[in-house]
């Protein structure tokens, strides 16, 4: 939903930099299409500013302690799941830090982790297409509610749209269009 809104909003007002919209198949069994479209990016010398995966992103749960982190991560993060995550690599610092602040102009929490060597110290943050572009040596950064580390509905029959908070998705989504629209 948020990735046709956001072809929506850039038909109409085309952003700062040259976008492609791109849905990649065969996530679960190992990264395989956003990984062939990496590859193909590299082979091709094809130069991208920036590779945005939208993972999940519309659950959000504001009781206390419905947040779990990766081990070690606790200690720096909230415990309510009432936040969207930003996760890039290291040269994407910038752009996070640019997109957080419109995601929170639009009323919503924002939190940020910087990702070395290609995550391979937290696994966990490889989990979704962004981290073959980072192997390919392209900045990339996933937009999440963090999705099992929160929504107990992740893969499971009651992850219907009830479950979701359509509202913070929708802000989420404004803060993505404004931010994407005048990235530097």
């Amino acid at each position: 939903a948020v990735l046709l809104e956001l072809a929506r909003a850039f038909a109409t007002q085309a952003p700062t930099h040259p976008v492609r919209l791109v849905a990649f198949d065969m996530e679960e069994y190992g990264l395989l299409g956003s990984a062939a479209y990496a590859a193909y990016l590299k082979e091709q010398q094809q130069p991208l500013r920036l590779m945005l995966s939208l993972e999940m992103l519309g659950y959000c749960d504001r009781t206390p302690n419905s947040q779990w982190y990766p081990p070690g991560l606790k200690y720096f993060y909230p415990n309510q799941g009432d936040f969207i995550a930003l996760v890039g690599n290291l040269p994407t610092i910038l752009d996070f830090r640019h997109l957080a602040r419109f995601i929170r102009q639009a009323g919503i929490p924002c939190q940020c982790l910087p990702v070395p060597l290609r995550g391979v110290i937290v696994p966990q943050t490889r989990l979704s297409d962004h981290a073959p572009f980072w192997d390919q040596g392209y900045r990339a950064l996933m937009v999440t509610d963090t999705a099992f580390l929160r929504n107990p509905h992740y893969h499971k029959p009651s992850d219907r749209i009830d479950t979701l908070d359509l509202d913070f998705m929708t802000s989420v989504c404004r803060g993505l269009i404004a931010g994407l629209g005048n990235l530097v």
